[in-house]
């Protein structure tokens, strides 16, 4: 996969990604175009499909509600770079299917607009001429992301 980066900051919880007022939806579509709103407005309208969004550390901190991650992917958010994620946000992420890598050079070394491109199969990603190595997902991980998410895998063995 080849996008924009977006970059957010340190310890951005869950209420800055996706604010309580709208805990009541549950449809990624619906959820969207609030995503990072309470952060920065001016974040948001520069997240387009496509985007990988790349944070610092903490990313995700706060309730283990999946709001946040919903509305990553209705906004068309491909994968998810930072240098450490909250256990829940990170775990919520691969429940839903969105790539999630933690690494912390490259978070950092990632330039805002710059483009990135992730081969999660290759386990390497690169932007502007620098390459990083992506550590390997455990088998189970990389299984649920690769079907889309729990609830699809789940569908899958079950068929």
């Amino acid at each position: 996969m080849t996008g924009g980066v977006v970059r957010i900051g340190d310890n951005v919880d869950t209420d800055m990604m996706v604010p309580g007022a709208y805990l009541n939806v549950t449809d990624p579509e619906l959820l969207a175009p609030h995503l990072l709103e309470a952060y920065d407005p001016a974040v948001t309208a520069r997240i387009v499909p496509g985007t990988i969004l790349v944070a610092g550390s903490n990313l995700g901190m706060g309730s283990s509600r999946e709001h946040a991650q919903l509305a990553l992917r209705g906004r068309g958010v491909q994968a998810v770079i930072a240098e450490s994620f909250a256990r829940i946000f990170f775990r919520n992420c691969v429940n839903l299917g969105l790539p999630v890598i933690e690494h912390p050079s490259a978070a950092r070394a990632l330039r805002d607009g710059a483009p990135v491109t992730v081969d999660l199969a290759a386990g390497r990603m690169s932007s502007e001429g620098a390459e990083w190595a992506i550590p390997p997902a455990p088998p189970f991980i990389a299984e649920l992301v690769a079907a889309g998410g729990l609830v699809p895998w789940v569908r899958n063995r079950l068929s």
